[in-house]
């Protein structure tokens, strides 16, 4: 049997904290599903159609991993690819008070969805795409927090 994994999010912008994750949960799983939600709950600097090229741009050497956008619930998208298993990171104690409350319902909406929790490497637990988009909007450098793509992106969006 295949181990499939979701691993669902906004990724404005994809951060090396969400590369190093995905990465590590593609040597733990067959296949990883990265699911670009649309996030109608916020104002991304990118469109949906954006945060997907750049995430299938840099995870483009790994064959089993696929990048997807989508609307809607998590779970929903989860049945209906046949996954069990939603992948997550954990940064801080404040996002495990969260993503224990997320995976917990997940669990009630769709009964066997397990939730995976990796936490990250250390340089990368201060990193979020919110500071990475502020950062970047005031100038500042970002290179060392995103992929050499995304980081052209993020300069190309600041002088449009």
């Amino acid at each position: 049997m295949m181990r499939r994994a979701i691993y669902p999010g906004s990724f404005d912008p994809i951060t090396n904290g969400h590369t190093d994750l995905l990465r590590r949960g593609a040597q733990l799983f067959d296949e990883v599903l990265l699911a670009i939600a649309a996030s109608s709950s916020k104002t991304p600097l990118f469109t949906l159609e954006e945060r997907v090229e750049l995430a299938r741009a840099v995870f483009a050497d790994l064959p089993n991993v696929r990048v997807i956008g989508y609307s809607g619930l998590t779970v929903d998208l989860a049945r209906e690819h046949g996954i069990h298993v939603v992948l997550r990171g954990l940064r801080t104690v404040s996002d495990f008070e969260f993503e224990f409350q997320l995976a917990n319902m997940s669990r009630r909406l769709l009964p066997g969805l397990e939730t995976v929790f990796l936490a990250p490497q250390e340089g990368n637990a201060c990193i979020s795409s919110t500071l990475v988009r502020d950062i970047a909007r005031h100038g500042g450098a970002i290179d060392e927090f995103v992929h050499p793509i995304v980081a052209t992106a993020l300069r190309n969006k600041k002088s449009s």
